[in-house]
């Protein structure tokens, strides 16, 4: 989007755009969060996490909610309003004014939209940041009606959301760069009900425990851990609530470890953060680190950050992010989960490229014990985003 400087908008205000005589002005972020997925709530409290420790000396704030039925609304600029609290999530309200984005080259203009009225402009953008998860934002859907707009945004395009998104082509990628992945078998939509026995073969040969995982949600939704085959058929029913398509995963005995990767300034290569482990404790209902026991459910995991590992084994742990980020084209920011087994092996789980954001949660704690402080990373992921190009790269 366009650099040059027309005067601020008030977020609170759809319609006043408020000179400030001789001031120059600041960067101007959209932070757009909320959306139609299951993970609604997660995203509106990385928001507010966001919006209270961003350095409101350089950045200009412009709050953009997405209803959980898809409506762009002007947001209440007020942190503590969006976090978790009583373990009840938040949700974006709807409201009769309409955000709308601009969708010509060279126009980086947000309007509102009012039933009866002219559209008015609200502000210029800089850059956005979408901190969207799950379906419908972090897959690569937001990403390409960003790119339609020729706007800057933080974090991966369009192929790598969606690649990163969808389990089953990540670990395809991932195979194909020579990354370790454990053993899986897909179960696409229709598959379950047509030709049960034929999916049964591919499944039966990975043993047990089994992760059934819807293959295109995050933060644990909807994932089921089956001891018996005679629990696969309510395992894969709760998986479908969520995606039609499912990926059956061979249990790994490890140790669960995660590392944050951020994107290289410049042409560099990515940068990996110390690795953090989590610890599931014997309190978690499911027994394994659900939805649940990642945001309402403390007692449940204990995050070590930086994880107890002999040095090579961190340097093992951080180069496979790293060239995980690298193998589906990741930019920005992306959480790469992996498994350490007892004989120092490390397997990849999954990447995630828009990993959970509170000021609690893995991803920027990670950093922070790698010597980069939340309102550091935050500035340092809107630099990277106004540092690249718009269109290809």
């Amino acid at each position: 989007m366009s650099h040059h400087n027309p005067e601020p908008a008030s977020a609170g205000d759809s319609t006043s755009l408020v000179p400030t005589p001789g001031a120059a002005r600041k960067t101007r972020v959209v932070v757009l969060f909320g959306g139609r997925s299951g993970e609604h709530g997660i995203s509106v409290a990385t928001a507010g996490g966001v919006m209270g420790a961003i350095d409101r000396t350089k950045y200009e704030v412009v709050p953009v909610g997405i209803t959980p039925n898809g409506q762009w609304v002007i947001a209440a600029d007020e942190p503590e309003r969006w976090a978790i609290t009583d373990g009840k999530a938040a949700e974006v309200p709807a409201a009769a004014a309409e955000v709308v984005l601009p969708l010509t080259v060279g126009d980086s203009a947000l309007r509102v939209l009012e039933p009866g009225q002219a559209p008015s402009a609200l502000a210029d953008v800089d850059v956005v940041f979408p901190l969207l998860h799950g379906p419908y934002g972090e897959d690569g859907t937001v990403q390409g009606l960003l790119e339609l707009a020729d706007a800057r945004y933080v974090g991966s395009g369009v192929l790598a959301s969606a690649v990163g998104m969808d389990k089953h082509f990540m670990k395809m990628v991932l195979a194909g760069h020579g990354l370790p992945i454990g053993p899986y078998a897909v179960i696409k939509p229709g598959d379950w009900d047509k030709r049960r026995d034929v999916v049964l073969q591919t499944i039966e040969p990975l043993g047990l425990p089994l992760f059934v995982k819807p293959a295109r949600a995050g933060s644990s939704l909807g994932v089921s851990r089956v001891d018996s085959l005679d629990e696969l058929d309510a395992a894969v029913a709760e998986a479908r609530r969520h995606d039609p398509k499912v990926i059956v995963e061979a249990g790994i005995v490890g140790r669960e470890i995660e590392c944050a990767v951020l994107g290289g300034r410049g042409g560099e290569r990515p940068r990996a953060s110390l690795p953090g482990e989590i610890v599931v404790t014997d309190e978690t209902k499911n027994g394994f680190y659900d939805y649940e026991a990642k945001y309402f459910d403390e007692a449940a995991v204990q995050l070590t950050c930086p994880a107890d590992l002999p040095d090579h084994v961190i340097k093992e742990v951080q180069e496979i992010a790293v060239r995980t980020f690298e193998a589906v084209g990741a930019e920005g920011l992306s959480r790469v989960d992996v498994f350490v087994t007892a004989d120092d092996q490390v397997i990849v789980n999954e990447i995630n490229t828009m990993p959970g954001f509170t000021p609690f949660s893995m991803y920027p704690r990670m950093w922070a014990a790698s010597g980069v402080p939340y309102p550091e990373l935050i500035d340092e992921l809107i630099q990277l985003a106004l540092e690249r190009p718009t269109g290809l790269r």
